[in-house]
Parts: structure tokens; sequence; C-alpha cells
């Protein structure tokens, strides 16, 4: 008898193949006398042995994926299975005390994993302890035959079904064979929901029971676009949910159809539909989605691929590949992002109880001016080769948006000096991320010349509410009337000024939010390359006179986020939606 799970609907598309668990085993085991000292060593180094195996398909398939520089941190992991000193520890313990392997194995490793937490003063080897304590879950594995699921090792349809998946889940797997994602935790913002939209994978998320009701093998069917899954479907169930995947091919074929359209709603207003990259090797997407502009470069990524700050010319570079493949489309780069939950192993921040709301974003910019100065310089070169805008990220104040235009001027003023080129007219925005600056939008929107909401971070600053955390996971609402009223406000506040009001969070592509932010006169959306041809589908559907009305009555009369849901689906007919 098949049964039905729910969750969000984090990526579109239909899945059907057989469940592969991506869940570790439980890896608990006594501690005992052993008789046969040889033996136990031996199966101690097979067991070493045959981890070193997985690492090594592990990391060609991540430096297939990711590069080279993000596989090193395997070869790290076998760097510390072939490390003398610790075996040899191992190996006389297992003699000296005529114990199992396994109990050697954790006392020894758990003596590293403490010496490295210890080093309080070098966070490089500090962090080694997460990398002993990865190795000995593996060799463990290996002892006790309950082996890690391998998700590089997947070579057959299946649907992945987690409790959560992670950069190194997804950088493993061969897309050709996962046909979805299914999950315990996540909304629309989480890492597997964004990875899954990007790969262009169906994936439901925040299930919360996934992993409890699915098991290895089972016949899974997921549907993306609604929100759910099917374990053990029927024939029936099967055949319907094979037409729904036919039906959702054609619409994408006809999507394609739009690629060089502009976005234009029903009643003949133009919006602006971008995208959102991490690195200049996202370009090509962004190219064939046939968006009009890059909404958002997330420029960090630049800083977390490397072991050290990257160089001006390495960002010159970067920006310049960039703008140049736009062809004089607007490229919105935001400024460097650290903190929060993006680390640099080469620039230690200090220990937060709450680093989404402390030393972050501009505030690290403004107080290291040296790594503020060298991006602004990269930048403004950058911008002879194409329409180039800074972005400002977690603007809280006027002082800050003004202290960070004011480094922004003399180092354009410097380069002027030293006859460097650049544009003429370089335009400088901030995001709105923070309840504060979007009550305050009317003040900015004097200063600025343009705004993008970030409502990843607008919604969970607003509801108080840790995106990441699955206990209040049901208070990122982003169709909550607060939200659509500090939105409207940001909008409005610009529209008053002649300024731009964009937005580059998730809920810019969202199939219910875009039809009420066409509704408040959003002038630009950004998002998922993957999600572009969509949202310009429905926009052509939408009249915004129309939707202009029913933001008024979601913001004035509706009282919660269920409400407005409920109201924006009573208004999309069947012509409005995404066919």
């Amino acid at each position: 008898m098949s049964k039905r799970i729910s969750g969000i609907a984090a990526s579109d598309g239909i899945g059907i193949a057989k469940a592969y668990r991506l869940v570790n085993p439980d890896l608990s085991f006594d501690k005992k006398s052993i008789t046969d000292v040889n033996a136990e060593i031996q199966r101690l180094g097979q067991a070493m042995s045959d981890s070193k195996a997985d690492l090594q398909v592990i990391r060609d398939k991540a430096a297939e994926t990711l590069g080279e520089s993000e596989a090193e941190v395997f070869d790290a992991h076998m760097a510390i299975l072939a490390d003398p000193e610790m075996i040899s520890q191992i190996d006389e313990l297992i003699k000296s005390q005529k114990i199992n392997a396994e109990e050697a194995l954790t006392e020894i490793t758990d003596q590293f994993i403490t010496i490295f937490e210890g080093m309080t003063d070098n966070k490089y080897m500090q962090e080694r302890a997460a990398d002993v304590k990865d190795v000995t879950k593996r060799v463990l594995s290996h002892l006790l035959g309950k082996l890690l699921p391998n998700p590089a090792l997947i070579n057959e349809p299946v649907i992945v079904i987690a409790h959560d998946l992670t950069p190194s889940d997804t950088a493993q797997m061969d897309t050709n064979y996962v046909q979805g994602f299914l999950t315990d935790l996540g909304g629309r913002t989480s890492h597997s929901a964004i990875m899954s939209r990007t790969l262009e994978i169906p994936a439901v998320v925040g299930s919360e029971q996934a992993t409890q009701a699915v098991k290895n093998g089972d016949s899974v069917v997921l549907n993306g676009l609604d929100g759910f899954a099917v374990v053990s479907p029927s024939a029936n169930e099967v055949k319907q949910f094979q037409e729904q995947a036919v039906q959702y091919a054609a619409e994408k074929a006809e999507w394609r159809k739009l690629r060089d359209a502009e976005s234009i709603s029903k009643d003949g207003k133009h919006f602006e539909v971008a995208a959102n990259i991490g690195t200049p090797d996202d370009i090509k997407a962004v190219t064939d989605a046939g968006a009009e502009a890059v909404g958002l470069f997330r420029t960090e990524f630049l800083y977390m691929n490397s072991d050290k700050l990257p160089s001006e010319d390495e960002q010159f570079n970067a920006y310049k590949q960039v703008a140049e493949a736009m062809k004089g489309k607007p490229v919105v780069i935001r400024t460097m992002d650290i903190g929060g939950d993006k680390h640099l192993s080469y620039l230690p921040l200090p220990e937060e109880m709450n680093p989404f709301l402390g030393y972050r974003a501009i505030r690290i910019s403004l107080d290291r001016q040296a790594i503020f100065r060298t991006q602004l310089r990269a930048l403004i070169r950058a911008s002879k080769y194409g329409e180039i805008r800074i972005m400002f990220p977690m603007i809280a104040t006027l002082v800050e948006f003004r202290a960070a235009k004011k480094v922004f001027t003399e180092e354009k003023n410097k380069l002027a000096a030293e006859g460097v080129p650049f544009a003429d007219d370089i335009k400088l925005g901030m995001m709105v991320e923070i309840p504060a600056s979007a009550v305050f939008a009317d003040q900015f929107a004097k200063e600025v010349d343009f705004f993008s909401i970030g409502t990843n971070d607008l919604i969970q600053y607003t509801f108080a509410a840790d995106r990441g955390n699955e206990h209040v996971s049901y208070l990122y609402q982003p169709y909550n009337p607060a939200l659509l009223r500090l939105i409207k406000n940001v909008v409005t506040a610009a529209h008053r000024e002649g300024k731009i009001a964009a937005m580059c969070g998730e809920m810019a592509g969202d199939k219910i939010a875009v039809p009420l932010l066409m509704g408040m006169g959003l002038d630009e959306y950004s998002m998922s390359a993957t999600s572009i041809l969509r949202v310009r589908s429905q926009m052509k559907k939408i009249d915004t006179t129309d939707w202009t009305k029913v933001v008024d009555e979601a913001i004035n009369t509706c009282q919660t986020h269920e409400e407005v849901k409920e109201l924006v689906e009573k208004h999309l007919q069947p012509s409005q939606t995404i066919e």
C-alpha cells in the first residue's frame, strides 16, 4: 500500500526511482577482550585500507565536480590514515591491553581530537579535529561492517533520502543518476534546496519523516511541483506521475522559447529577470537562460575557494570575465559577505554567541579596510568592461552606507590619479536585509542608487528565527503580511526617489510571491538561473492592475502567512500559473 509524505516543494519536477538512504548507520560498539592480537591488527589494517579506497573515489569525484582545491580536504583525510604515529599507537594499544580494534581506534583518535580542539591559538590545527572525527567514523564503519553511504558510488537512478544534505554530499553525486532529493530538514533557502534548483533536480524538503518512513530500495515518486512524495506507489499512481512528468517536460520546452524574450506582464509592464551567481563559472547557465542581468554576484566565494585573501588582480580578472560575458547587461556585484555561516580559515573572526547578528559583511569591510579597499579597486577597474554596479551587504544605518561610499570614492580618486581607466558612473546600492533598513527605506532611497532586497536574511531577522533551525522553521514565512509590508515599503520608497527596487533572495523566484511582487511594482527579480524561464512565462500571464488590488488585500486584510497563500492561490487562475 502506498504512503504519502508531505513537505516543502523546493525544486520543480517529477522524479521516479528507488530510494537511496544517505543516512549514517549506528556505529556504536562494546569494548571486548581479544585473544588473537595479530588477527585484530590485521582487521584494523584492512579497515584502514578500505577507507583509503573510499576516500580516493570521493576525492576523484570532488575534483571533477568542485575542482582540485576543494578536493584537497580528502587528501588530508588519506594522510591521517597513513600517519605512522597514530597507527603505531593504535596497534600498541591492541597488543598491550588485548582489546578490540574499535576500542583501540577510538581511544587513540579521541586523544588526537582533544589535542587539536585545544589548539585555540591555531585555527588551522583546531579544524583538523573534524578531519580526525570523519576518518575515525569511516574506519569504524568498515570494522563494524556497516558501511557509510557513499553518494559518489551511485550508478543507477535513485531518489536520495536524507536527514539533510551537505555541500560535500551533493558534490559527490552524479546528477545523471540522482532523480530527486527528499529530506527531513530544510526550507526553500537551505543548501539542499538551492543546490537542487541549480542542478535542476526535483526536491521536497522539510518532510520531518523521510528517513523514518522510507527504506533503502523502496519505490518512490517525488513531486517537486506540489511538495510531496509517494512511497511504494501503485502502478496506476506511477502512470499518473509519468504523465505529469511528460507534461512538465513539455512546459519546459515552451519556456525555452522565451530565452530571448523580454520579461513583460500581460498588461505590458516590463520587469527585469536576473540571475544569482557565485563564481564566473556560473555565467554560462545565466546566458543560456536568457537572463537580463546578473542581479547578485556573491563575491565571498572568491575568498572561500582560496587559501589566502585574493589579490586585486585575481578579483579584477573574475569581475572582468563576468562583465564581458554579459555583453553590456548589468552585473550587480556584492562586496564580501563573510561571517555568519561563512568562515575563512586564514581570516580568524572572534567567537560569537550570535554570529548572524554579529561581526559580518559590511561590518568587517569597514573595520578591516585594507581588504575592502582591495576589492573596491578591483571592482572599479573592472567597470571599464561592462555595466558593473556595486552593492553593500548588511547595511543597518545611513552612517554605514556613507562610510562605505566614502571608501569607494577615495579609491576611485586614487585610481584616477594613477591614470587607471574605469566607468564614469558606477551605481552604488545596498542590500535590504535588516528590518531597520526596510523601515527607514525612505531616507536610504535619497542616497543609494538602488535597493536589492535579500529576503533570505530579511525573513529570519523579521521573525527572529534562524532559517537553518528545524525547531523554528515554521516561522520562515515569506507571505506573512508583516514581511509584505516591509517589502512594499522599500519598493514605494525607491520609486518615490526614482530609484530601482530589486530582490535577490529566493522569494524572487517563488510562484506564489511573484504575482504579489509584480503587484507592488518590484523592478528586478534575481534568482537561480534555472528558474528564469519559468518566471518569465508566469509574468506573461499576470495583469499587474489586478494584482495591485490583491496586494492591498493581502497587506491590509490578511492576518497570517496561510491566509495570504490561500488568497493568492484563489486569484491564480490556471492561465496565470506556470503552464
